[in-house]
């Protein structure tokens, strides 16, 4: 199937449901936003999944149970990887590229920040790597802690209600959606990466010492 293919069985979202419940669902999350090593785990896709099977034989917690939970876990993810950046300084910039780590994911982050500014924290949740890499930045650059604090948490709980919310909704709306994770997994991957991959393409072709248009 193109699932397997395309996604490890054992890191789509109803098997880390289905296998480690709500501690796993967590533990992901945490990994996911803010520690360099964990922007290949599900992020949105899990999110959507968790809202699907929510009050469910696999996900027993209700929406306003489980948000909550999930807020924590993306907040503390994600200063995790603040401070992280703080303590390591410039470790990104002397570290050769290998399986977790490729200098293009630091560089969309980079311009991703420079666009956006603080807002990066609240729009950048929706985009893996940015998500992953974009405190660690912040840490790095010894962004105000308390501004961090303030645009970590917003985003984190728009993030986390958006997304979960949907997914509650929709599965309610049309159950036939359970049986179809999947695909929608699939789905859900391909449209959070889309901003990634145009913007690594555009800096391939763009110039050297220019900027693209």
């Amino acid at each position: 199937m193109l699932l397997d293919a395309l996604l490890p069985k054992e890191l789509s979202p109803e098997i880390i449901i289905h296998v480690g419940g709500v501690a796993l669902l967590a533990t992901v999350v945490f990994f996911e936003t803010g520690i360099f090593f964990g922007f290949f785990l599900p992020g949105d896709s899990l999110l959507f999944t968790a809202g699907l099977l929510c009050e469910s034989e696999w996900l027993t917690l209700s929406p306003l149970e489980l948000i909550p939970l999930l807020i924590l876990s993306a907040t503390l993810g994600t200063a995790a990887g603040y401070f992280f950046g703080r303590w390591t300084g410039d470790f990104f910039s002397h570290r050769k590229e290998n399986l977790f780590y490729r200098k293009r994911y630091v560089d969309v982050t980079q311009e991703y920040f420079d666009k956006h500014g603080m807002m990066a924290f609240v729009f950048g949740r929706f985009i893996p790597i940015v998500r992953t890499f974009l405190p660690i930045l912040a840490g790095i650059a010894k962004i105000d802690v308390k501004k961090f604090w303030i645009y970590n948490l917003l985003g984190a709980t728009l993030w986390v209600s958006t997304v979960v919310s949907a997914g509650y909704w929709l599965g309610r709306r049309f159950p036939q959606l359970v049986d179809n994770i999947g695909l929608i997994a699939l789905v859900m991957i391909a449209i959070s990466t889309l901003p990634v991959v145009i913007s690594i393409l555009r800096k391939k072709t763009t110039p050297s010492g220019q900027n693209a248009k």
